[in-house]
């Protein structure tokens, strides 16, 4: 029988090898060519992977270029017209419009950099190596015109694929002005560098024309030359073809080829051949040795069986005494046979007592898990009746366990309103639906727990046992829930129901919320919600998401005025705005404005009445002039005197006359009432023009003024009524105060001098009493003044003049005796009224 075995063995050992034989080559050879095909699929993948990242790289280059302080300050003082037609500027080494070579040229290797003004015409052109500027690159199409971004395309001229490069340009300013291009040929070296290392050998790439099947160019021309169709090199090469995305609008349709040599793939599958043949004997050797030797042990295993068996009858027939047994065989074999049966009633009752435990341990667990359930867990049976009810149960409705037993579920523990509800819910699972073929099913009802209703959230599970059928209701209370959704609800209302605007602008500029309120906003920037703010928003908005800074603004519509506050939320990437109609604030400020220039009219009109007595002295004096030459005149008349002297007379009655009108001319210029109007003025001429009002009061006092005026330049624009009025408030305070001191002892300064540059200084300097530190801190607050008849408003409205002039007015008690008040005013440059406009 083994020998029997072993020659089975080797027959079915042979049967599988024939059968392997005929399956496993044609099994090997279609995961061969489907592998391969994968492979060859991964290998196109990546080489078009590498071309993208290769010119993603050159994209990168031409940014930085464009955005390089090198450019910007080249085309700060160039202004290109657009009629204007001028051949372009060559250069064959590095242009002062691009960085250091050596930044860059490491990155990409162009043909040629264009700069582009902004209507497509080249204007300066770099000739990075020896290839010549296609002609059509001169005028640019308008693709480029409408883009804002950096863009690549491909084209084709003169039958060479190029990758064009541009990137807006702008200078110093910010002011657009045209392109920075890159002309980049798509050659052999172009190829090549995008492999990024790979050899030749191993892969070749290159640009193939959709309609031809030809190939404008490759990174092996020696083997793939321009030209060739792709059936001429598919005998040669494995070709897959691949679309490209295309470049920012290209209407190009071309193809990236990936070829891999065929005696490379043959070579790997008679590799692979080989491989297989070695695997085939290997797997026919181990099969015929496993079958031999698994034949030749089940025999030898049902050999010993077969003389068990046959022992063993001939035991129980009694024909041979077992050596170890003595007595009557069939009455040993009883014996072992109720020794088993005892074994086996032993066993049977140990495994009940185990089952009992394991009983006991599961119903402990199951009431443990049901106590310690944070949602009431109700147990019905058939009819509906309470057959258990856990503690959170108890808790919840205020029930006891023992009193719920038997009780109707609905009717103990439901609103009315939902009753039947639940009654639905609960005969749609008697008739045999489940919870997976109903789906998972939890509806809301309204409970009782005494005269008290409350929300809760019910879902049924039945249970089927073995005689009958239970189901477990699970509760569970909603009413914070409730409370919740019911706050987030008044939350959502909160801004719909604002009386001011809040609206919420996606970084695009896209407006995705605008409160009923925001319907101004929305009809100033001719929008909607959904759609898109202008374009002068829209790149506020952008910036405000990259700077993450606050932005305060007004705008004006349909007579109203509106204060906005935008505040981004960086790591959302939108914009929260919150607008105010601030129309009434504007009103009461320009109220207030008025009323601020009828108090500085009246108190100009108080001042000319505290200096009426000067006024009057100062126009006595020309008038008495006037009435002597006068008199002189008609004397000389009746002498018949010579017409010499009359003239003489006559002239000084005129100039008399003109010098009182000047001073009624002064004195209405000061005291009428007229809108604020700011003049370019020199702070000297202002000194001189209001010692000339207070010369006579000065004189009463015994007081000479003083002038000291700027050797240079002292140009302030202001309004010169107004700034007057300040000056003449400080030198009638000035005045007030050196009557306090002996007469010898009174001095009066006004100075001009210029602080910097940007700064005018005008000081009145007194040598009085002083300014006490108590009095100075008070000195320009509303109604305090140290005299008995002031208002303690002069000092007030002239700083309230020097604030609306940008200058600010300071007191100083000086150390030697007297004190300070210097004006400082903003100096004028030429061309700030152009600015400020």
């Amino acid at each position: 029988m083994p020998l029997l075995s072993i020659l089975i063995g080797v027959v079915c050992g042979a049967l599988v090898w024939l059968v392997l034989d005929q399956v496993q080559p044609r099994a090997l050879r279609e995961i061969f060519s489907h592998e391969l095909q994968e492979r060859l699929d991964q290998q196109a993948r990546e080489t078009l992977i590498r071309f993208d990242n290769y010119v993603e790289s050159h994209i990168s280059t031409t940014r930085l270029l464009a955005n390089h302080r090198n450019l910007a300050s080249y085309l700060e003082p160039v202004y290109w017209l657009q009629g204007e037609r001028a051949a372009p500027v060559i250069y064959y080494r590095n242009p002062p419009w691009l960085p250091d070579a050596r930044l860059w040229r490491t990155l990409v290797q162009p043909a040629q950099i264009l700069l582009i003004d902004r209507w497509g015409r080249t204007r300066e052109i770099y000739n990075v190596g020896r290839r010549a500027l296609p002609g059509d690159l001169l005028d640019i199409d308008e693709l480029f015109l409408s883009q804002g971004r950096v863009q690549g395309v491909m084209i084709v001229l003169q039958g060479q694929p190029y990758l064009l490069i541009s990137e807006r340009v702008e200078d110093a300013t910010g002011t657009y002005m045209g392109f920075l291009m890159l002309v980049v040929p798509i050659d052999e070296a172009f190829l090549r560098a995008s492999l990024e290392g790979v050899s030749s050998e191993e892969v070749v790439v290159g640009l193939m024309e959709v309609e031809e099947q030809r190939f404008l160019s490759s990174s092996d021309p020696q083997h793939v030359p321009v030209g060739a169709r792709r059936d001429q090199v598919a005998k040669d090469y494995v070709i897959t073809a691949q679309s490209f995305a295309g470049y920012e609008g290209s209407d190009l349709n071309l193809l990236f080829a990936t070829l891999v040599p065929r005696s490379s793939v043959e070579a790997t599958r008679q590799r692979v051949a080989t491989v297989e043949r070695r695997q085939r004997l290997i797997t026919s050797v181990t099969f015929i040795g496993v079958f031999t030797l698994v034949f030749y042990l089940l025999s030898e295993r049902l050999n010993r069986i077969l003389r068990r068996i046959s022992l063993f009858s001939r035991r129980a027939l009694g024909s041979e005494q077992p050596v170890i047994e003595k007595g009557n065989q069939i009455f040993v074999l009883e014996d072992w046979i109720r020794q088993f049966i005892g074994n086996v009633r032993r066993a049977r009752e140990e495994m009940r007592r185990e089952h009992e435990t394991e009983m006991q341990e599961s119903e402990a667990l199951k009431q443990a898990i049901m106590e310690a359930a944070l949602d009431a867990i109700v147990t019905l049976d058939e009819d509906g009746k309470i057959i258990e009810f856990n503690s959170t149960a108890e808790q919840m409705f205020g029930l006891r366990r023992d009193e719920v037993i038997g009780a109707d579920f609905p009717l103990l523990i439901l609103a009315p309103e939902s009753r039947s509800v639940f009654t639905g819910l609960w005969w749609r699972y008697r008739r045999g639906g489940s919870a997976e073929e109903e789906g998972e099913t939890r509806v809301e009802m309204e409970a009782v727990r005494g005269d008290e209703r409350f929300p809760v959230e019910v879902a049924i599970k039945p249970i089927r046992l073995q005689r009958r059928q239970v189901f477990t209701v699970y509760v569970h209370d909603i009413s914070s829930r409730r409370r919740a959704e019911q706050e987030i609800r008044n939350m959502a209302k909160f801004v719909s129901e604002s009386p001011s605007p809040v609206l919420r602008v996606s970084r695009r500029g896209v407006i995705l919320y605008a409160n009923p309120a925001s319907t101004p906003l929305l009809e100033y920037w001719g929008c909607e919600q959904g759609q898109t703010l202008p374009v002068y928003w829209r790149e506020r908005v952008a910036r405000l998401c990259d700077s993450g800074r606050n932005w305060e603004g007004e705008i004006a519509y349909q007579g109203r005025a509106y204060s906005l506050l935008m505040t981004p939320i960086t790591d959302l990437d939108y914009v929260n705005i919150y607008g105010r109609d601030i129309t009434a604030i504007r009103e009461a400020e320009s109220l207030a404005r008025e009323h601020q220039q009828e108090l500085v009219h009246v108190c100009r009109l108080s001042t000319m009445g505290e200096m009426a007595t000067g006024l009057a002295h100062e126009l006595n004096q020309p008038l008495s002039a006037i009435a002597n030459y006068a008199n002189g005149c008609a004397r000389r008349l009746q002498q018949a005197d010579e017409s010499g002297d009359l003239g003489f007379a006559l002239k000084q009655i005129n100039d008399q006359a003109e010098r009182a009108g000047e001073i009624i001319r002064r004195l209405r210029r000061l005291v009428g009432k007229q809108l604020p109007v700011r003049n370019v003025t020199s702070a000297n001429e202002l000194v001189r023009e209001v010692s000339r009002f207070v010369e006579f009061e000065a004189k009463k006092v015994g007081v000479v003024i003083e002038q000291e005026p700027s050797l240079d330049p002292v140009p302030i624009r202001v309004d010169i009524v107004q700034m007057e009025q300040v000056l003449l408030n400080l030198v009638r305070n000035a005045l007030d105060a050196l009557t306090e001191v002996p007469t010898e002892q009174r001095r009066l300064l006004i100075r001009t001098h210029r602080l910097d540059p940007d700064l005018v200084s005008i000081d009145v300097v007194d040598s009085g009493p002083g300014i006490a530190p108590e009095v100075l801190e008070h000195l320009f607050e509303p109604f305090f003044t140290t005299k008995q008849s002031g208002m303690g408003m002069g000092l007030v409205i002239s700083d309230t003049i020097v604030r609306d002039h940008d200058g600010r007015i300071e007191a100083t008690s000086l150390d030697q005796g007297g004190s300070r008040f210097r004006v400082i005013l903003p100096a004028y440059r030429a061309g700030q009224e152009e600015n400020a406009e």
